[in-house]
């Protein structure tokens, strides 16, 4: 992980990419820009010890994706080794995983179960399509003896909140299953997540208000689940760095997951990452066909009042290829 951006791409960087040269004489083309870190505190590049430096010094990080970019997993699992190596002392937190299945969990922690065995002790192929994406993730820490923790509501509790009007009327059997408080009054992240779900074909703007108490049920869960996992494992007094793989909207902007976090833990010390998409995310002609091209502007966004993230991680642009054919980097 050792990069450096060119000042004359860092510009264009977020939006396209830094383009590569015509060919030469010789027919041959100048390298790709590497990758590189933004920081966008501070509004400029950052090296790799930059980033790591302050990471290391984190309670929880959040490294927001884009679920099935397999560059996104790959930034993921160079940070997880690189804070090993600085002997981080760190807790895998997973979106992926619903807490209820923790006891599976923990007996893949203890090593008496395989990786095939845990994704078949909890159904893990039904639940989440790209599951084996996160292999590499859940192996290294299992091999280092980093604790892999889940953080998600049930899936059919979360439908619930979702289709039948919201937390207020959900079944007195499913209520357990999510934290005793439920944050609902949030009118900044909901007008950002209104705005994203507006891309899908289906959505009833009057459907939204359920949709949103869902996201933020499902925010509520894993931030009580992350809090505990932190002290997993501990001596009293101690708390483990919670590196949290999750979708990229349930942090940005510190909303969502990470403000609940904060209301649980007012004294933590968090770091937000993002990575650039860049033209690697493939949909499938349903997927297509079931979104819709929606415009939000940086006026919409600009009344959050705070960046999207403390590091972005931006990815050179993906060649363009005929369709179904699997993105490549340039």
């Amino acid at each position: 992980m050792r990069f450096f951006a060119p000042a004359s791409c860092l510009a264009f960087a977020l939006l396209a990419g830094c383009t590569t040269a015509p060919d030469s004489p010789h027919g041959r083309r100048p390298a790709p820009p590497p990758e590189f870190w933004l920081d966008l505190v501070r509004g400029d590049e950052a090296t790799d010890r930059d980033v790591l430096d302050d990471l290391a010094q984190a309670g929880a990080i959040y490294v927001g994706e884009s679920h099935t970019i397999k560059r996104h997993h790959e930034v993921q699992f160079r940070l997880l080794q690189e804070l090993y190596q600085r002997q981080v002392p760190l807790v895998l937190c997973f979106e992926q995983l619903e807490a209820r299945d923790q006891p599976a969990i923990d007996r893949y922690n203890r090593r008496e179960l395989d990786f095939a065995g845990l994704a078949t002790a909890i159904d893990w192929p039904k639940k989440w399509r790209n599951y084996t994406d996160y292999r590499e993730l859940c192996e290294f820490a299992r091999a280092h003896r980093i604790p892999v923790r889940a953080l998600n509501a049930p899936a059919d509790t979360i439908r619930a909140v979702s289709r039948g009007g919201g937390v207020a009327k959900l079944a007195p059997e499913l209520r357990p299953h999510l934290p005793a408080e439920i944050f609902l009054d949030d009118p900044i992240y909901e007008r950002v997540t209104n705005a994203e779900l507006a891309r899908h074909m289906a959505m009833d703007p009057a459907k939204l208000r359920p949709v949103f108490e869902a996201q933020a049920s499902r925010d509520e869960t894993m931030a009580a689940n992350i809090v505990a996992a932190r002290r997993v494992d501990t001596a009293p007094g101690k708390t483990r760095t919670a590196f949290v793989v999750l979708g990229a909207g349930h942090m940005r902007f510190g909303l969502g997951t990470p403000d609940r976090v904060r209301r649980r833990d007012p004294g933590i010390v968090e770091r937000l990452v993002l990575v650039t998409e860049s033209g690697q995310l493939v949909m499938t002609e349903q997927q297509k066909a079931q979104t819709r091209d929606v415009d939000i502007t940086h006026a919409d966004l600009r009344t959050v009042g705070r960046p999207p993230a403390d590091y972005v991680r931006v990815l050179p642009r993906a060649v363009a290829l005929p369709a179904g054919h699997p993105p490549i980097a340039k």
